[in-house]
């Protein structure tokens, strides 16, 4: 089962739960008992790397070595 995000209307607050994908737009009862209503939202998730701003290729901040990336560094000589 999927994990979706759900935020309160009232106070913003975001909550994640297990629910089946035919349940995912169906009413959530609030976790905390308080009677706040609650809506699914759109999940944002994060990514290491991607390409610059620019188009370029990927900073180094985010770039992870491999075999195949062609920068002539061994793989996972940064650390991650």
């Amino acid at each position: 089962m999927p994990i979706y995000e759900y935020e309160s209307v009232e106070a913003g607050e975001v909550v994640e739960l297990l629910r089946s994908m035919k349940d995912a737009d169906a009413p959530v009862e609030d976790p905390a008992g308080k009677g706040r209503t609650f809506r699914r939202r759109m999940s944002v998730f994060g990514a290491v790397g991607g390409a610059s701003a620019d188009g370029g290729a990927p900073s180094s901040g985010g770039h992870v070595h491999s075999s195949s990336c062609g920068c002539g560094k061994p793989r996972g000589s940064c650390g991650l």
